[in-house]
């Protein structure tokens, strides 16, 4: 969808003359969430229509004598807007319907938007996909999408990572609200620093992205869009517990003080502090965890300018490994224990200009800044690093007719790691200080010389202290020959600094000896992608199929090589070939009447050299099936959701010839959640179950009878380590009046 930083740059128009003879009204539908609603229709008392696009975006011509919208969509309240200020952005907010007489019965959908109008591969997983499934943080918000997958690191910390177009989330640029979030330290436990109940949205897209958020994107963008003030609900209240123990609570308030300015209040508290061992190896299932958030934002409007501004306040503490529960009080052993605590601050303020109406044309100023203090240790081995990121853009854009777009801007970006404890000590100890910051400019150029073509430009270059000059080049094409397809190709480079410690710590639950080459070079890659979809009509519905390829070439990248040696990890640039070959294809088709039904199919060849050997990347699965089914009676009073796994096998890291301690592949298998929610009118209760198969990987810690000795490995995980999970919870709600 475009992104809230457009909405936020055109909140509010002025054009000098209140009611101009002529006027086109500009807006978007929104549900009440702030979730747009595409193909919804928006008409006058004149009979004036026009019909929202992907984005909820609409454009319509109105006569000087006309003050109020109409607004139509299927399961929605019709709509009567009065327009207070004509030549603002106009917001217009649509309701569920309840009534029986006012009901439009239609499939209950994924709550996944394809943006098909983007010449960029695009993907919105809407508020709606995120009450599907135990959604109570960013790690959890795509168990029902076919593209993310996201996986424990280890078997002890609890971190989780990403993994896109089959490779790490290292590779994917994390995004809050249109600026560079979740990097470095904040990498490896940050999936879990985002509350579900607070986002509006996420935006995915796959392989080349814009320039315009900076050189980092090689498999893709992810972003993070929260509630926003000017269109939340005043409250929302979620309350969630399941069968481990684990306790959370969300609130989001949200508060109009006058026409203009508007602030939400956000709250998180999180408690799983029960201690589980279950394959009785000595060692926790899960760490004990408990974290308290808070974050308060506010919005600001007059007719030619716009500013949303934030902070946000984290504490996260964690221990894992063994505890006296774990070893049943027995003194002959020493606890190998592991803690993390985190402390973390944000701030950011966005600033939106508009320069002239008639073309579109807008200046913002982005800023932003994060401080992240954590100490952890693993057994005896001590890792403390501050980290502190200052991030700033000049953002320009205007439209040049209806062929031609151009976004220009410039960046800077200073990330800085203060580093201490006896790992440093043993194995960089002349990075006990690294810091980088990199300046850069660019400039994005769309054409559209025909309706159903678009084709856009996109360079950058960036100079950083660190590896000094560099350009990023990237590119887009897209091809509607009839209106039921999309064609789109892709390509572009990325590049990435590589922090070893900050990036990898999760690695030191493990007694492998660290090595790492001096010196290492900046990542580099290609990606080149081809996707189409398909919207056929079939009856009175649309089948949906999208089938897409990409590939990653690794010019230079940093290896983690733990095939060299069981007791050693290597870490240096490539000396051969690193490539990332993926296919996917899913189909959506809502069967009958409220019941929706998702396939998805993705095929994964990752290899790298590590040595002189070229081999699949180890702990990856070569494909992944999923199939999810959504059904919502007529008067969406009660909602059913499944979704099924199937996770194939793969590669594992080369055990030791002599005395191997684990195989050399893993296994396939197959996964199942599932969820029932209840609706009232403010309120909804569901309940569900996750790993409803019960699936375990045996063992995923190496040697746990003995954590001291150089066997010790916690690393080699490749499934699940905890057994099914249920749980329930409740929704309250105030709703936007």
């Amino acid at each position: 969808m475009k992104k809230f930083l457009i909405w936020m740059v055109v909140t509010c128009i002025g054009c000098g003359n209140l009611w101009a003879a002529d006027r086109t009204v500009k807006g978007y539908v929104l549900d009440k969430e702030g979730t747009p609603l595409p193909g919804a229709y928006v008409y006058d008392e004149d009979k004036h229509t026009a019909v929202t696009n992907e984005d909820g975006y609409f454009e319509l011509s109105v006569s000087e004598e006309i003050k109020q919208l109409r607004a139509a969509y299927v399961g929605f309240n019709a709509l009567i807007y009065t327009m207070e200020r004509p030549d603002d952005i106009q917001i217009l907010v649509m309701s569920p319907s309840t009534e029986l007489e006012e009901v439009v019965v239609t499939a209950g959908g994924t709550g996944t938007i394809k943006n098909r109008s983007n010449v960029l591969n695009t993907e919105s997983v809407t508020s709606q996909a995120l009450t599907r499934a135990a959604c109570c943080n960013l790690s959890e918000s795509f168990e029902t999408n076919p593209s993310v997958d996201v996986a424990y690191s280890d078997a002890v910390t609890g971190a989780k990572q990403i993994q896109l177009l089959g490779l790490a989330g290292t590779y994917v640029q994390m995004l809050t609200e249109n600026f560079p979030n979740l990097r470095g330290v904040a990498s490896t436990y940050g999936l879990d620093y985002i509350p579900g109940p607070w986002m509006q949205s996420i935006q995915v897209s796959k392989g080349a992205a814009s320039v315009k958020n900076g050189y980092e994107s090689v498999t893709g963008q992810i972003d993070v869009e929260y509630k926003k003030p000017k269109v939340a609900d005043p409250l929302l209240v979620n309350l969630f517990a399941n069968s481990t123990g684990r306790y959370e609570g969300n609130a989001v308030g949200a508060v109009e003080l006058n026409d203009r300015l508007s602030t939400a209040l956000f709250l998180n508290y999180y408690n799983e502090e029960r201690t589980h061992d279950k394959n009785k190896d000595t060692f926790l299932d899960m760490p004990e965890m408990q974290s308290f958030s808070v974050m308060n934002r506010w919005h600001y409007q007059t007719p030619r300018f716009v500013s949303q501004s934030g902070i946000k306040v984290l504490a996260d503490r964690r221990t894992s490994g063994q505890t006296s529960h774990t070893l049943h009080d027995d003194e002959n052993f020493i606890l190998y224990t592991i803690n993390n605590d985190a402390n973390r601050v944000e701030l950011f303020s966005k600033n939106g200009f508009i320069l002239n109406q008639d073309r579109n044309e807008s200046v913002a100023v982005i800023v932003s800044g994060s401080y992240h203090d954590q100490q952890s240790n693993y057994a005896d081995k001590i890792y403390n690093v501050y980290e502190s990121n200052i991030y700033a853009s000049l953002l320009y854009e205007s439209e040049f007719g209806d062929r031609h777009k151009l976004v220009a801007g410039l960046n800077y970006n200073w990330d800085n790691y203060s580093q201490r404890g006896n790992v440093i000590e043993r194995y960089r100890p002349q990075e006990r200080n690294v810091s980088e910051s990199v300046a850069g400019a660019y400039a994005e150029y769309t054409w559209t010389p025909v309706e159903n073509f678009t084709w856009m430009l996109g360079l950058r270059t960036d100079y950083s202290i660190l590896h000094h000059w560099f350009v990023t080049p990237r590119m887009h094409l897209k091809y509607a020959p009839v209106h039921w397809l999309d064609l789109r190709a892709s390509a572009g480079k990325g590049y990435r600094t590589t922090f070893i410690f900050p990036e990898n710590s999760y690695l030191l639950a493990s007694n492998r000896t660290w090595h790492i080459a001096d010196d290492l070079k900046q990542e580099e890659a290609w990606n080149y992608g081809i996707s189409a979809s398909f919207h056929i009509p079939i009856k009175s519905e649309e089948l949906t199929v999208n089938a897409e390829w990409f590939y990653t070439d690794f010019q230079n990248q940093v290896v983690i090589d733990m095939d060299k040696d069981t007791h050693g990890i290597y870490f240096y640039n490539l000396n051969g070939k690193s490539t990332s070959s993926v296919f996917q294809i899913d189909v959506t088709y809502p069967l009958f009447r409220g019941f929706t039904l998702l396939g998805a199919y993705r095929w994964m060849d990752v290899k790298c050299t590590y040595g002189d050997r070229t081999l699949r990347k180890p702990l990856t699965s070569r494909y992944k099936a999923l199939v999810t089914a959504s059904y919502e009676t007529s008067l969406k009073k009660w909602q059913f959701d499944v979704t099924v796994q199937f996770n194939g096998g793969g590669r594992m890291p080369t055990p030791d010839a002599e005395h191997p301690l684990w195989n050399y592949t893993f296994p396939s298998y197959t996964l199942l959640s599932a969820q029932v929610t209840r609706r009232f009118r403010r309120w909804n209760i569901y309940v569900g179950g996750e790993n409803l198969t019960n699936y375990k990987q045996k063992n995923p810690i190496v040697s746990a009878g003995d954590p001291y000795s150089p066997d010790f490995d916690a690393t080699m995980v490749w499934g699940p380590t905890m057994g099914y999970k249920l749980y329930a919870g409740i929704r309250y709600n105030i709703p936007k009046m």
